[in-house]
């Protein structure tokens, strides 16, 4: 069953603005598609970032192929779950998810920091689906071998933002999101500003940050990715939400660990290959360097196509 949505019924807790919600399980999860043709493109959102984040590049996507973007459970205009959760939940979540909507594979996942974790379990429980992978920014379970110490997982724990904090994030960021959201149309910018100075999607995010070691050891033990083309993109610019009190250095050392990182994911598969984003930020990827996402997904659709 799924959820017919209109532009006038907009909402955090209500309906979203486009997309639909499908009843999947005990749950309701949101989905919005356009465009035609396949491999689907499915984006897999970042640790507080939201499926319609990345309309833009989906729009511009969906000019080729079908091209999707979801809320998994517990964020967005999905249904809540308890958070964090395994990163075979939310595979198997969205497995059934694209079934239920109807997206037939095989699927090119697109995938944004965490959702690099959930994007990796996908193609290890259902190997024949993928069709490839861009990797932006992405999380993986080598992440320790290649970083700096002081940005290893067991020492960087997420606290939980309090009452407090979350009123003065609210007020800070939402001029911040307004700016980020400017090219939307109206119908959609709205409800999603509200949605991410909401306290739930905020702390949502840290919630599920919190699960990065487990998410590691549950990789680690998943077996061998199938081998699909495969593009990483790395984005060098800083970071001011994420790496407050870093040093020039400390940045210049970030980047080379990117480098090593991103570059040893792209030789796990016979047709993988590296791109730095020099102008691009970690959290704003999708917005920093559209064109250049847009590029590696039409790349690796050709590759796949070999």
């Amino acid at each position: 069953m799924k959820e017919q949505t209109g532009s006038r019924e907009l909402g955090r807790l209500g309906i979203p603005p486009i997309g639909q919600r499908y009843d999947l399980a005990d749950r309701r999860l949101f989905l919005h598609r356009s465009g035609s043709g396949g491999p689907a493109v499915v984006f897999l959102p970042a640790a507080g970032a939201v499926g319609l984040d990345y309309l833009e590049v989906q729009r511009r996507v969906a000019e080729f192929t079908t091209a999707v973007l979801y809320d998994r459970g517990g964020t967005g205009w999905s249904d809540p779950v308890a958070l964090p959760r395994t990163a075979t939940e939310v595979a198997t979540e969205l497995h059934a998810l694209l079934r239920i909507a109807a997206v037939p594979g095989p699927y090119l996942l697109v995938a944004h920091g965490l959702g690099g974790a959930y994007a990796r379990r996908f193609a290890q429980l259902f190997p024949g689906e993928p069709a490839g992978l861009v990797a932006v920014e992405s999380f993986a379970e080598d992440w320790d071998e290649y970083m700096p110490e002081t940005l290893h997982l067991d020492r960087t724990p997420t606290a939980l933002p309090g009452r407090v904090q979350t009123a003065l994030l609210r007020v800070l960021s939402k001029p911040f999101y307004k700016k980020m959201f400017a090219a939307w149309p109206p119908e959609v910018r709205a409800p999603l500003v509200a949605g991410h100075v909401t306290p739930e999607w905020m702390v949502n995010g840290a919630k599920e940050r919190r699960s990065l070691p487990a998410l590691r050891t549950e990789l680690q033990s998943g077996g061998p990715l199938p081998d699909v083309p495969l593009i990483a993109l790395g984005a060098l610019a800083a970071d001011p939400g994420q790496r407050v009190g870093f040093s020039k250095q400390s940045e210049r050392e970030l980047n080379a660990s990117k480098n090593r990182l991103y570059t040893a994911m792209a030789a796990e598969v016979t047709h993988g290959e590296y791109r730095e984003l020099p102008g691009a930020k970690h959290s704003t990827a999708q917005l920093d360097a559209p064109e250049e996402i847009v590029q590696a997904i039409r790349d690796v659709i050709a590759a796949a196509a070999d």
